[in-house]
């Protein structure tokens, strides 16, 4: 998960600082949001191929995923035995990966491992706007500084998160459990 490719646009950012897309703040600003965004969600966002996971079995049909959308499901291995999409499995968009001909998922740890792609190739408008919001406030403010008082003007800036940064946070995190 060790990337730094923002999640937004710099020139988009731009617009709202009204500065150049290419300033170093703004362009610091939008890697530290975007960095926090993925660790926020627990996985990258963007599209990952072939992503090697190993998860357990949980004795049902249907196994959850950890990060969607599943763009592909090209391998799926049980106890050393290689199934067969379509056949022996199947999957959906939205993570689930489904036994066939009404089999089960054993229920051992660690004994399900599936390659498979996710994420997106274009960011969502809903990441890349909580990313700006985000971006924008720490652009503004100063670490460590609630308010600041010059002369007969003063400002306070906001900590935290705002819901719509919570909200897209919890709609785009690593699903938990093996139940779909």
């Amino acid at each position: 998960m060790a990337t730094d490719t923002p999640l937004a646009d710099p020139s988009e950012l731009a617009v709202f600082l009204g500065v150049p897309a290419d300033n170093p703040l703004l362009l610091a600003s939008l890697r530290s949001a975007s960095r926090r965004f993925r660790g926020a969600v627990g996985h990258q966002v963007d599209l990952v191929e072939d992503d090697v996971i190993t998860l357990d079995g949980n004795g049902r049909q249907s196994l959850l995923l950890p990060v969607w959308p599943t763009i592909a499901v090209s391998r799926v291995v049980v106890d050393g035995v290689e199934l067969v999409g379509g056949t022996d499995y199947s999957w959906s968009q939205a993570g689930v990966l489904r036994r066939l001909d009404y089999q089960v998922w054993p229920d051992k740890f660690r004994c399900v491992e599936v390659t498979y792609s996710h994420g997106w190739a274009e960011i969502p408008s809903d990441i890349s706007d909580a990313v700006i919001e985000q971006a924008r406030a720490a652009f503004r403010s100063e670490p460590g500084l609630k308010s600041k008082a010059v002369g007969g003007q003063s400002v306070t800036w906001e900590t935290g998160v705002t819901s719509q940064w919570s909200e897209t946070v919890e709609r785009h995190q690593v699903q938990t459990g093996s139940d779909a």
